[in-house]
């Protein structure tokens, strides 16, 4: 399942990026591999490499935290699968990442067969958690309700909303998407109404209690 495989490995830490192309390499069809080290190189990794087949995301990096960055990502390139990686392996950090559009979640703890056989679920389209994990429902009320609200975003609003979380302004905003200031004023308003707050940062502080999840 792995031979001509394209896949992103995005982490900032040069050891396990090495530990885990060693176990890619090591896979049927020796996969090319792409590392980032953080979320800006991440993002231009996928941008770079279109036909990218998977990217394997650590929850916390430089320019991002928690799963904001997998929204951001889920948003924008909606076509390549996004596995986490993480340290952050407890029922609840895999629940919401499956719920936030994550093809699966790999323990860092996990062996190079558990590697093996993650990567060759998502790419027969499946998702993969680690064993020993029961999909369910959100237990904390005010969580699953956010990240309801999150869920009715389009791609374009996810984008629009990370964007405001780094504290750029609508004409920047305007700038970097290629449309007019009244179109981002728009996806603000739609934004404000979907999350249910009165400003840009109540918006951008329902966010950060994503990011917080597992930073």
């Amino acid at each position: 399942m792995t031979s001509g495989l394209t896949i992103i490995i995005a982490d900032d830490h040069p050891l396990f990026r090495g530990a885990m192309r060693q176990a890619l390499a090591s896979m049927d069809g020796s996969p090319t591999i792409i590392e980032a080290g953080d979320f800006t190189s991440a993002r231009q990794a996928a941008i770079d490499n279109v036909s990218a087949d998977l990217m394997l995301l650590d929850l916390t990096m430089p320019g991002v935290s928690g799963l904001s960055g997998l929204i951001a990502l889920r948003a924008e390139f909606q076509s390549l699968p996004v596995m986490i990686v993480s340290a952050h392996d407890d029922p609840a950090t895999i629940q919401r990442a499956l719920e936030l559009g994550a093809s699966g979640f790999l323990s860092k703890s996990a062996g190079i067969d558990e590697i093996r056989q993650g990567i060759d679920t998502v790419m027969a389209g499946d998702i993969f958690t680690p064993p020993g994990f029961h999909a369910g429902m959100e237990h904390e009320p005010e969580m699953a309700a956010l990240l309801h609200r999150l869920q009715t975003l389009t791609p374009q609003q996810s984008r629009v909303l990370g964007m405001l979380a780094e504290g750029l302004l609508n004409k920047q905003i305007a700038y970097e998407l290629g449309v007019s200031e009244a179109t981002i004023k728009a996806h603000v308003s739609a934004i404000l109404l979907k999350l249910n707050v009165d400003s840009r940062t109540q918006a951008v502080i329902q966010l950060g209690k994503i990011a917080a999840v597992a930073a």
